[in-house]
């Protein structure tokens, strides 16, 4: 009986595996990679770069890809600026990274900087992009311009926004367990409630699991890295947060009033009252606002490049 209880059980992981690997060639199908790749640091990134002019490069939140710029908010820009978009390390088509810590992945970007011969860029970081932006105008502010914060996180907390709870596991080794197993069925299952969640209280385009990438974080290797990216601001943005009076290049931060993620009095409002190089705009929308606002967005970012330091 023991035995074939195990057999079973055996057989189920195996069954659920099998179906998370097709599903996710599936959904690389309907949003494959548009890029290039380049190794940095031994790490394989994803990236895309266009246009001419001043050069902007966007780092994605939690959980997203490059797609989240290019669905609506890069060509707004690309006319007249060079845009390098980059899938963050395990997201969208880069490789996961030896450590998702933010500070290690803001050198990876900083070496992308460097790779493609840019001069002092100015940085547009989302959500967790923004965090990682931070770290990288700390760490290497000779690589950077200025930041253009949109939505970011700045500030620790000890809460979960409910969209990411699904996430949220603690273990390594069962981050591994679910993501290779459970992950994408309850993931289809759900359907379109998580980019629902996220977008809130703005409606999610139909479109965006595939001209907006959002499907791809189905798949097992990007679930994998948006848990652990999940994990690493519990244990990073108080000592990130610490070190914001060394920022030494200018820093603007855009806000949807009414974001359901991160609350833009906390993430926002706090950082620009203690820190002098902070200067916040508010305006009408939730966390998605690359998406749902593009036209406002753009029109802020061009306002940032050659900000004076």
């Amino acid at each position: 009986m023991i035995p074939a209880l195990i057999a079973g059980a055996i057989a189920s992981v195996a069954a659920l595996a099998l179906f998370s690997r097709v599903a996710a060639r599936r959904i690389e199908r309907q949003a494959p990679a548009d890029g290039h790749f380049i190794t940095v640091d031994g790490v394989r990134l994803h990236y895309t770069d266009r246009g001419h002019g001043p050069a902007i490069v966007m780092i994605h939140g939690l959980g997203g890809q490059m797609r989240n710029f290019s669905y609506a908010l890069a060509d707004r820009l690309v006319a007249d600026h060079r845009i390098i978009l980059v899938d963050r390390p395990g997201s969208g088509y880069s490789a996961a990274a030896p450590s998702a810590a933010i500070l290690a992945q803001a050198r990876l970007i900083a070496g992308l900087i460097d790779a493609l011969g840019l001069d002092r860029p100015l940085v547009v970081g989302h959500s967790l992009g923004g965090a990682i932006a931070l770290a990288l105008a700390l760490d290497h502010p000779d690589k950077v311009g200025g930041l253009a914060l949109i939505s970011p996180l700045t500030q620790p907390q000890d809460s979960v926004p409910p969209a990411f709870r699904a996430i949220d596991i603690g273990s390594p080794a069962l981050r591994r367990a679910v993501a290779w197993t459970i992950a994408t069925p309850l993931g289809i299952l759900s359907g379109d409630r998580g980019a629902v969640a996220v977008f809130a209280p703005e409606p999610a385009p139909a479109d965006f699991g595939t001209k907006g990438g959002g499907a791809l974080v189905l798949r097992p290797g990007a679930f994998l890295a948006a848990s652990t990216d999940l994990a690493a601001t519990r244990t990073d943005m108080a000592a990130l947060a610490a070190r914001y009076h060394e920022l030494s290049v200018p820093v603007a931060i855009l806000y949807g009033r009414e974001d359901a993620i991160l609350d833009p009095g906390l993430h926002g409002a706090t950082i620009a009252a203690d820190v002098p190089r902070v200067d916040l705009t508010l305006i009408p929308g939730g966390h998605m606002i690359p998406v749902t606002a593009p036209g406002q967005v753009a029109s802020w970012i061009r306002g940032r490049v050659g900000a004076p330091a």
